[in-house]
Formats: structure tokens, C-alpha cells, sequence
């Protein structure tokens, strides 16, 4: 398959492997947009090209959470606990931020 019909999924992951520093920029991204409509499956699937790209075993492994569940977890109908993120984040090389909105 050439470069141009792969599947947009492999294309983030293969981006996100060739350019570790995206990551922050990507996941940064994925979080503003996680109050819209959709947002919060979107950033699961921000953060699971970002494990994707690092090597899923290895980052389950790190978080201590088995493989299979670091999928169920991050797919569209995932909804992982905190301690789940976290370590997930933390096994990614990752830490959550928190900044103030000003009301609209």
C-alpha cells in the first residue's frame, strides 16, 4: 500500500513514531477538544496512537495493566478509570496539566 491510501490511523502513528516531540502537540490538541460533542472518544484515540506508537506491549507493560485491557480501555467505547490515565500517561512519558479558563 502506498503512502497516500494508507489508513489515517497508521499515518498518525507513523508520524507520532518519526516525531516524538508531536506528541505533546497532538495530545494537547485532542484535550481542548475533549468537552465538544465526540471529544472524549477522540482523545482516546489520540492517546492510543501515542501508545501504538511507542509500542503498545511496552507501554501496558510499564503501566502494569495488561495489553488487552489497555485496548479496551482507549478504544471508542472505553471509558478507563483515573488511576487507568494516569498510568497510562506516566507509562507514555506523559503528565496531566490542568490551566484555568476564563468564563465566556
Amino acid at each position: 500500500m502506498n503512502k497516500s491510501s494508507r489508513p489515517h490511523d497508521d499515518a498518525v502513528v507513523e508520524l507520532l513514531r518519526e516525531d516524538p516531540a508531536f506528541i505533546d502537540e497532538y495530545l494537547a490538541a485532542a484535550m481542548e477538544d475533549a468537552y465538544q460533542e465526540g471529544g472524549r472518544q477522540a482523545f482516546l484515540a489520540a492517546l492510543r496512537h501515542v501508545a501504538e506508537a511507542q509500542g503498545m506491549a511496552s507501554v501496558a507493560e510499564r503501566a502494569g495493566i495488561p495489553r488487552q485491557s489497555l485496548y479496551r480501555a482507549l478504544s471508542p467505547n472505553g471509558n478507563p478509570t483515573i488511576k487507568t490515565l494516569l498510568a497510562v500517561l506516566d507509562a507514555a512519558g506523559l503528565k496531566l496539566g490542568v490551566h484555568r479558563v476564563m468564563p465566556a
